[in-house]
């Protein structure tokens, strides 16, 4: 499985599976983290549900390897070793005009990536780090400056801005998009659907058009928009596109759109930063950011006030 530097799995996931091979159980491998059995076994499910794959056969002393696991644990081995190697020890920037921001993999890849050359050059000249996860970060405790996230509103020990609502409507490969044609709504749910880990734009795109949809088994869900654009590309079904963030992807033909009628996503996506005082770096990115975004000014200056 071949996943952009922006969909990495997360690295705890990683070393709790390395482990708990090592080990040949759970229990071992928490001893080995000096970690709870739970929070192993936790671990490893986030990272088999990641993949979408089993990596261990659970048995009653321990755990075994499935061949997805082995292969994983073959290159999850060699890119440790790697970095254990490495003679040139990664280390942050740091300085006044170092930014640290927070977005999940999907919004870094499809939003943040391709304008963060606009975001950084400017006066002053900013250099942006980004933090790449799903989870909801303790910003302050963590040392981020800003975080972009999918959200439906505030959220507590956080400011909050919304940047932008998306409008979404469904796409496909082209082929696919040829053979499901045009005409009733209904006729979507004659195909595999694709959502990622909330399908509620799904329910609020055929809600608007009068009918009821709930998940189904033929439907694929994967945890992030990435790769519910690249499953769609590959013709595994119908998504819906998400603007912004598909906007490259359709533009390139990769996916082409299915039906005009569009919805609002109950989903927006929203900037936030820790309550107190903005370093200056951070509100420069801040008012960039707000830019690219079409934010009102006057939100803005609410927002960092």
């Amino acid at each position: 499985m071949d996943h952009s530097l922006t969909a990495l799995p997360p690295l705890e996931t990683l070393r709790a599976f390395e482990a708990a091979a090592c080990a040949g159980s759970f229990s071992g491998a928490a001893e080995v983290l000096h970690l709870t059995h739970g929070a192993v076994s936790r671990q490893v499910m986030k990272l088999e549900h990641w993949l979408g794959q089993r990596l261990f056969e659970r048995q009653a002393r321990g755990v075994t390897l499935t061949p997805e696991g082995q292969r994983l644990l073959l290159r999850t081995r060699e890119a440790f070793a790697m970095i254990a190697d490495t003679s040139d020890r990664w280390q942050d920037p740091r300085g006044a005009a170092v930014v640290r921001i927070s977005s999940p993999p999907s919004i870094c890849g499809l939003w943040l990536l391709p304008r963060l050359t606009q975001l950084e050059d400017g006066a002053p000249k900013l250099r942006v780090l980004l933090m790449v996860d799903h989870r909801q970060l303790d910003l302050g405790n963590e040392g981020i400056d800003l975080a972009i996230r999918c959200g439906r509103g505030t959220v507590p020990d956080r400011q909050s801005v919304r940047l932008f609502e998306e409008h979404c409507f469904p796409i496909a490969a082209p082929h696919l998009a040829a053979a499901i044609g045009t005409g009733d709504p209904a006729r979507l749910l004659n195909w595999p659907l694709i959502h990622d880990s909330d399908a509620s734009g799904w329910r609020s795109w055929f809600a608007a058009q009068g009918l009821d949809y709930k998940p189904r088994p033929q439907d694929r869900r994967f945890e992030d928009y990435n790769l519910v654009l690249d499953a769609a590309a590959c013709g595994l079904g119908l998504a819906l596109a998400r603007p912004p963030l598909a906007a490259a992807q359709v533009a390139a033909g990769r996916v082409v759109q299915v039906d005009p009628r569009t919805a609002l996503n109950p989903v927006s996506y929203w900037l936030d930063r820790p309550v107190g005082a903005m370093r200056d770096a951070a509100v420069q990115l801040a008012r960039r950011i707000g830019s690219e975004a079409g934010l009102a000014p006057e939100s803005l200056s609410t927002f960092m006030a």
